[in-house]
């Protein structure tokens, strides 16, 4: 007996972007269907949503292409943001003590 894929995954590493302000894109997106989720995204005036909206096209795409799923039936189940690496500041200091 096959076993039923019912979900697909994308994910997105090493954005430039905080995650608190992604995660305030992402909560308006979470439980809704792929097409109202894009229209959300689509008129959400935030820095991150250009990115999450790539990631959901990216996991409608991998949907449609590795488990024959049709997007029209698709549903965000699970969105989340969590924090990446931070990168090295240098911190001028007396003496040559950075």
């Amino acid at each position: 007996m096959a076993e039923q894929i019912s979900s697909a995954r994308a994910e997105a590493r090493t954005v430039r972007i905080a995650p608190r302000k992604a995660r305030l894109v992402v909560d308006l997106i979470r439980g809704k269907s792929v097409a109202e989720a894009l229209a959300i995204l689509k008129f959400t005036p935030k820095a991150a949503s250009p990115i999450v909206e790539k990631v959901l096209r990216s996991a409608v795409a991998n949907a449609e292409h590795n488990y024959d799923l049709e997007s029209a039936n698709l549903t965000v189940s699970e969105a989340y943001v969590n924090e990446g690496a931070t990168l090295k500041r240098f911190r001028p200091r007396a003496k040559g003590s950075a």
